[in-house]
């Protein structure tokens, strides 16, 4: 005879949608049940400590402009270390300087006549900012290259920054990205700083959950099936709720709906974790590959963010590679090694290698944003990243919207 229990809401999923849903409903006095098949929360946030080293999986930031984060999440408890706001870009065989002119109007002002784009292109980037990132008036159906080319920036902008910049964003570096993504980063991005929690990302998750009742989420419990209220899990049991909200990756999702032979993309990278004595640059500063050639996409140092990265007196160091063709190479540390060389000498052959996160499913692939409700049928509903535009706020915002239906549905 199957176990069975009852409850007002039941979540599957303890990422950060699940998360901000069951947060919703312990601030209006609802009891829930979250069931999470791993053995942690956070979903895709997590951070990993190896031999004193935080390593999140994969190189993930937080903008602090998000709206529903800056809600939700308490960032002085967080410790938020932030990022220059700007860029070294490797171009020509040297390194050169992009530097946010309204924060740091000096850098911006010696980096006008560098070869990262033009002068005219450097302008238009401060008119973009003044405007918001205004890209309303395109169709929506545009990609972010075509929107980029649109706008007027010349080539060699593109080429040199922002395909690596916002390939490093998006995951995939031919910017076939649609430009309502395009528009929503760029202005979270202007609007407040790029960060990372001291302890890592996985602090965020930690800090939602921390708020929660200790018996509401239910560790390394599978859910195989659900049936009208009932929510069968791979243990045998079976839990009965008024409202199921389903706080999943989109595949995971429609399996549960029985749309299992719907494809679902998302875009991967690998991220390579060094380890050195020393590092490459001494400042917070994101590195980005202009070059156009070498698997390497971007890299930072990030115990120059947060020294609680590494242990004392080492240095961690974060390289992210976006190329499909990279990616499936089976030589990839050794082609990211020979490029590290040709940037910073063979100090390089040094550093060493901590482990190499293969993330296949790292963020939806969003040619089309599509805006997903939260209600799915009677009672069923759903949240994630994958109801709006890809970002920690969009899975945020999700899950509070879930829960926001579930109250005016189940008064």
């Amino acid at each position: 005879m199957m176990d069975r229990q009852e409850t007002h809401v039941l979540i599957i999923g303890a990422g950060l949608a699940g998360l901000a849903c069951a947060r919703r409903l312990q601030d209006a006095g609802r009891n829930f049940i979250i069931c999470e098949a791993t053995d942690r929360v956070g979903g895709r946030v997590a951070t990993d400590v190896c031999e004193g080293y935080r390593l999140d999986r994969g190189f993930q930031v937080l903008l602090t402009a998000y709206p529903e984060a800056r809600r939700l999440l308490d960032y002085d408890a967080l410790d938020l270390r932030c990022f220059y706001p700007g860029a070294l870009v490797r171009h020509g065989g040297k390194w050169h300087r992009v530097a946010d002119p309204f924060r740091h109007p000096i850098d911006g002002l010696r980096g006008a006549f560098n070869p990262i784009g033009s002068l005219a292109d450097k302008l238009r980037v401060g008119w973009s900012r003044l405007g918001g990132f205004d890209f309303s008036h395109h169709d929506p159906g545009l990609t972010t290259l075509e929107a980029l080319r649109a706008e007027g920036f010349s080539e060699s902008m593109i080429e040199r920054f922002f395909r690596p910049f916002l390939g490093g964003v998006f995951l995939e570096n031919q910017l076939n990205t649609t430009v309502r993504k395009l528009e929503f980063v760029m202005r979270n991005f202007a609007r407040g700083d790029t960060a990372i929690p001291a302890l890592g990302m996985a602090e965020i998750p930690k800090q939602l959950a921390a708020a929660l009742p200790v018996d509401s989420i239910r560790l390394n419990t599978r859910v195989v099936a659900i049936e009208e209220n009932d929510v069968h899990l791979a243990s045998g049991e079976v839990l009965t709720a008024k409202a199921v909200v389903i706080a999943t990756d989109e595949g995971a999702a429609g399996r549960f709906l029985g749309q299992s032979d719907k494809p679902t993309d998302f875009n991967s990278v690998s991220c390579l974790y060094f380890t050195a004595p020393s590092p490459p640059v001494q400042e917070p500063i994101l590195m980005l590959n202009g070059e156009g050639t070498g698997p390497v996409n971007n890299m930072s140092v990030l115990s120059a963010v947060s020294p609680d990265y590494a242990p004392p007196e080492r240095h961690l160091i974060s390289i992210s590679v976006v190329d499909p063709k990279a990616l499936a190479a089976p030589d990839l540390e050794e082609t990211v090694r020979r490029q590290l060389v040709d940037w910073f000498g063979a100090v390089t052959n040094a550093w060493e290698l901590l482990r190499i996160d293969h993330i296949p499913h790292a963020v939806p692939s969003q040619q089309v944003a599509t805006e997903k409700p939260p209600r799915l049928r009677k009672n069923l509903y759903q949240c994630g990243d994958h109801c709006g535009i890809a970002s920690i706020d969009t899975a945020l915002a999700s899950g509070t919207a879930a829960a926001q239906a579930i109250l005016e549905d189940l008064p």
